[in-house]
């Protein structure tokens, strides 16, 4: 490097990846700098270089010089290597500049110290890094030491836990090709270890977050529901909440939407299709993630879903992954797991996958309805999932009208688990009975009480044989 570079780097002043200081004198607010740029996006350190004026002054380096250097970058914790330059100044009677880059993300979300304090770079000016981001990215950099879902769950015993919930996620998991099926004669205690749920031979916190019987002493196991009159908050239709673990939250907002979204029918050849507003296997998704990848830290925070006359938004605390925007995450990507024991027994239960490809597979079912793509949007503290609803035509809906209301009147008289049943076979008319038994945590005879129902309600028949056949919505 040559002073001429240098020329160029101080060009612009002190920036976000520039600190410049006259002297090692003021070494400690320069190293509080390099922890800032090693926890950010990196940047040049600079000693011998008036910031104001940015004249180029240099200092005299000594081996004492370079020794406090050396006991500086002690100081950086962990280990950081890095190489210092010293550039002599032409004219400048022996005086040198010391300078040194420090690279940014090394160690990914890792946060750096300096003698155990955290700097960030915020523009040009250095600053703590707040307690809140630290720990965040003390989870991020070692979920499986600090991360929420990791921790022990204090108070909470193995009896806790709902034996039938754990044994109905491993049929799941078994049927769906992903659980050995030597686990369903296995006991709760060998299963919740297959899960890695136990640690020290107690549950974790992401035990409780899938299998609690009572959350009571978990305030953000809830989900905030509300059906609102008009496109605003002004007029509330409906408003409710529901708490338990994620297989009760997600039963109550599929049945909380199927009770507000209209559902409309066409003919396709000699069969009636029918449909939800927005496609039920689409916000079932959507639930999926906001309950899987939400931040649990906080008690005070829940997950929402608020349906509008124009669209439906479903909110929870969080952000993004390091690297995903709210355009990028609408692409390919891989996936990032806020809470990787929960989603790891979510996807051995088959209820999610590993591959980042939820957004795309709720893409494609808006699209096959002619909707808008669900998008979402960075808040304080919040990601917020967005679909729209289908645009009004001057005549009135765009829908089948009489199929929208047929639909509304014959939920108002089912229960929350003939809905799901419902969703269930609109979303796959090959399910058998045992795996809807799974999915609506309900026995085997409760789910063909509820077909036998329905059928005689004209909204499910029959097709096929007692073994060979499959149950689908009626054609007109």
């Amino acid at each position: 490097m040559t002073i001429e570079d240098i020329k160029r780097i101080i060009s612009d002043d002190e920036t976000k990846h520039l600190e410049l200081k006259k002297t090692t004198g003021e070494l400690k607010d320069g190293m509080h700098s390099a922890c800032a740029f090693l926890n950010t996006e990196g940047g040049w350190l600079i000693f011998g270089i008036a910031p104001t004026s940015l004249k180029i002054v240099g200092q005299d380096v000594t081996e004492s010089t370079r020794r406090e250097l050396a006991q500086a970058l002690v100081g950086m914790e962990p280990a950081v290597d890095v190489s210092v330059e010293y550039i002599d100044i032409p004219d400048g009677k022996g005086k040198q500049l010391i300078v040194m880059h420090f690279d940014g993300w090394v160690r990914g979300m890792a946060p750096y110290t300096y003698h155990g304090c955290p700097y960030i770079r915020v523009e040009s000016i250095t600053k703590i890094m707040p307690r809140e981001m630290f720990e965040e990215r003390l989870r991020e950099s070692k979920p499986g030491k600090f991360a929420w879902d990791a921790q022990i769950a204090e108070g909470v015993a193995i009896d806790d836990l709902d034996e039938e919930r754990i044994r109905n996620a491993v049929r799941l998991g078994i049927a769906g090709g992903r659980i050995n099926a030597s686990a369903e004669g296995e006991k709760v205690e060998s299963l919740l270890r297959k899960f890695n749920l136990l640690k020290d031979g107690c549950p974790i916190n992401a035990a409780v977050m899938l299998f609690a019987k009572n959350t009571d002493d978990f305030p953000q196991m809830l989900l905030r529901m509300a059906c609102f009159d008009g496109t605003d908050k002004n007029v509330f239709i409906d408003n409710k909440q529901q708490t338990g673990n994620f297989f009760d939250l997600l039963d109550a907002g599929m049945a909380f939407c199927f009770r507000h979204l209209n559902l409309s029918g066409k003919i396709v050849g000699l069969r009636r299709e029918e449909h939800l507003e927005i496609p039920a296997e689409a916000l079932r998704e959507a639930l999926i993630n906001a309950l899987c990848h939400r931040q649990y830290d906080d008690p005070r925070t829940s997950v929402s879903l608020a349906i509008y006359d124009d669209r439906i938004e479903i909110m929870n605390p969080g952000r993004f992954p390091m690297g995903l925007t709210e355009e990028s995450i609408m692409e390919p990507h891989d996936s990032f797991p806020t809470n990787l024991k929960i989603a790891q027994v979510l996807y051995q239960t088959t209820y999610s996958e590993k591959w980042g490809s939820g957004v795309r597979r709720m893409t494609d079912l808006c699209r096959e309805q002619h909707l808008p793509d669900p998008r979402f949007h960075l808040g304080q503290g919040t990601v917020c999932l967005t679909f729209k609803k289908a645009q009004k035509d001057t005549d009135g809906q765009k829908e089948d009208i009489k199929g929208q209301k047929e639909g509304r009147n014959g939920q108002k008289e089912l229960t929350e688990r003939q809905m799901l049943i419902c969703a269930l076979i609109k979303a796959n008319d090959q399910i058998t009975i045992p795996e809807m038994a799974v999915k609506t945590s309900s026995s085997v005879k409760s789910v063909r009480r509820d077909l036998e129902i329905l059928r005689q309600k004209g909204l499910l028949k029959r097709e096929g044989g007692r073994k060979q056949g499959h149950w689908v919505t009626p054609s007109e």
